[in-house]
């Protein structure tokens, strides 16, 4: 932990903060937004399997929403990352998702992470490739959805990055 995010702690999200992760998603302008609602089922339903970042006011400055997939109970699919603009450049994100990653090991025994980044998202590729060079895991990479499977417009395709098994 770097001394910038010192005074940060990483724990579950609760309902109370699905206002303020629909805003940072908003703000990012990268994310594709869900409706507020969504993150407010999301921090109920889904906290087990997500990780917000809170400042020293204990106000959330970054989250990370994730679930278990059905067919793959070991699986931890990372749905969206995000950082508010005030705490980027810190390593933020790596830290929640090293952090939810060994939660979700301990407790449910996770060793794979999955996601989807949309080509260009450089961000995103540098985080998750980080995340698997830093636990020592394969990362595979195959078009999960590509642009003719969206129904409403133009949309780059979704990569899926495949990253395990790891041991944490």
């Amino acid at each position: 932990m770097t001394a910038a995010q010192a005074d940060l702690q990483i724990d579950r999200p609760t309902v109370a903060d699905g206002a303020v992760l629909w805003r940072i998603a908003r703000d990012s302008k990268v994310l594709d937004l869900n409706s507020s609602y969504s993150y407010l089922l999301w921090c109920r339903d889904f906290a087990a399997t997500s990780a917000v970042a809170r400042d020293e006011r204990g106000e959330a400055v970054g989250f990370i929403t994730g679930y278990l997939r059905p067919d793959s109970p070991r699986t931890l699919l990372v749905w969206q990352v995000a950082v508010d603009e005030a705490h980027r450049g810190r390593g933020l994100a790596a830290a929640m998702l090293d952090a939810l990653a060994a939660r979700t090991a301990a407790e449910h025994g996770v060793d794979t992470v999955e996601t989807t980044v949309s080509p260009g998202n450089t961000a995103s590729e540098r985080l998750f490739t980080a995340f698997a060079e830093r636990h020592g895991a394969l990362l595979e990479r195959e078009v999960l959805f590509d642009t003719p499977d969206f129904p409403d417009g133009p949309h780059d395709p979704e990569v899926l990055h495949r990253i395990g098994p790891f041991a944490l």
